[in-house]
């Protein structure tokens, strides 16, 4: 009961801290704070078995707080707000000081940060910087033919008047007129980035069969990407009948609360394959 208990409070501490990422970086900074408060409380009401005492790698845990440290004296120095990547650098900064616990839980959760974060970092640095680097406007084009003209098709299908006026641009006559530029966190990949990084850093704390993983990792991401198209048309179906405040409104809050869904959903099957596999052996 004891194994039930902690992975049912690691799954909601891993969706509220995905939310919590999300509100600061695109929505609600109050409720970004609030969603880390309760998720470091639950922490807390995990059952860790085994010692307390601690046992670091000092280069590792060096290298954690020099992470930290830079990360926080460059945004204050540029006065910059915090975005998505800098949580993640937070993040790895941190699942590093806890990789080294002798704690069996402890570091099994620095571990999985570590593996997670570092997963996003590196998508996040190929697909956003590099491309950008070498002028492959990649971006733009993905939001346009992936993100944008199958939730148009979709909608176009339901009978509302949405017209696409530009590359990643929408005109939505509703309750009142207005453009919406579908772009950036809207393609979704950051989502996908999070899920990605997230089947990766839990094949590294559980046994998986890699025949099993590859397969499920496909699809979680096919149902990562239909996810995103269903939170962007009904943002365009929100706009349409209740105007361009509800519709940010909606928008500040649907996504973590979608992929917190959809990341809880495949935690658990993850879970019940790693046990499957475990019985095997």
């Amino acid at each position: 009961m004891a194994d039930i208990k902690n992975f049912t409070l690691f799954l909601l501490i891993v969706s509220l801290f995905l939310g919590a990422t999300v509100e600061i970086s695109e929505g609600s900074i109050p409720i970004g704070i609030l969603l880390f408060v309760i998720s470091a409380l639950l922490i807390s009401k995990i059952k860790f078995a085994g010692s307390d005492v601690i046992d670091r790698s000092f280069y590792r845990m060096l290298l954690g707080i020099t992470i930290i440290a830079a990360d926080a004296i460059y945004n204050i120095s540029a006065k910059n707000q915090l975005g998505t990547l800098d949580i993640m650098a937070f993040l790895f900064g941190l699942s590093l000081i806890a990789y080294d616990f002798k704690n069996e839980e402890v570091r099994r959760m620095g571990k999985f940060g570590a593996y997670m974060s570092a997963t996003f970092i590196l998508l996040f640095l190929f697909f956003f910087e590099m491309f950008g680097y070498f002028n492959i406007d990649f971006m733009h084009l993905f939001d346009h033919y992936f993100v944008l003209t199958p939730s148009i098709s979709f909608i176009k299908a339901v009978g509302l008047p949405i017209d696409v006026t530009a590359t990643e641009t929408v005109s939505i006559k509703g309750v009142e007129e207005m453009n919406v530029i579908i772009g950036g966190p809207c393609s979704g990949l950051y989502s996908m980035f999070l899920l990605i990084g997230i089947m990766v850093a839990y094949t590294r704390i559980e046994p998986i069969d890699k025949e099993k993983f590859y397969p499920m990792l496909v699809i979680s991401i096919a149902v990562a990407y239909v996810a995103n198209l269903i939170r962007v048309s009904t943002l365009y179906v929100v706009g349409f009948y209740y105007g361009k405040d509800t519709m940010l409104l909606v928008h500040e809050h649907i996504g973590w609360i979608i992929f917190a869904v959809v990341v809880t959903t495949i935690l658990y099957v993850l879970d019940r394959m790693g046990k499957v596999t475990t019985d095997l052996a």
